[in-house]
């Protein structure tokens, strides 16, 4: 069930595509702490861990969208947004320690990450180039 990094997540920018893998190891850290029965603290914790990170990658994503005028930030940040959304309602589901919960929450964020990466992303940084992170 974990997520596997796969071609179509690149961006092609190496700064970036590691930002991303980081990402999917933390989502599928949380997932593995459910699935091993991991006490629900962990849980919450593992998931807690990617809320943050999740949370820092968009605002510094927004804000370099932000310096070079991009014409598409309100419909990135709308997705970064609903993303959010997301991790919350699993956050905040009853049986976070259950393994649909795990199975929800790698389903979840992959479909999203296929479906950003792979266009608000790769337009994005086409758009700003290589740059620092």
């Amino acid at each position: 069930m974990p997520i596997e990094w796969r071609p179509e997540f690149s961006v092609g920018d190496p700064g970036v595509d590691y930002e991303h893998r980081q990402l999917v190891d933390l989502v599928n850290v949380a997932a593995a702490d459910i699935l091993d029965n991991r006490p629900e603290a962990d849980v919450e914790r593992a998931l807690g861990d990617l809320l943050r990170a999740v949370t820092a990658h968009f605002a510094h994503e927004e804000h370099q969208m932000r310096a070079a005028g991009y014409d598409q930030l309100h419909d990135h940040k709308d997705d970064h947004e609903r993303l959010i959304d997301s991790l919350r309602d699993i956050m905040d589901d009853r049986d976070i320690a259950a393994p649909a919960a795990a199975e929800r929450l790698t389903r979840v964020l992959e479909d999203w990450f296929t479906g950003h990466f792979s266009t608000h992303d790769a337009r994005l940084h086409k758009v700003l180039g290589p740059h620092e992170h």
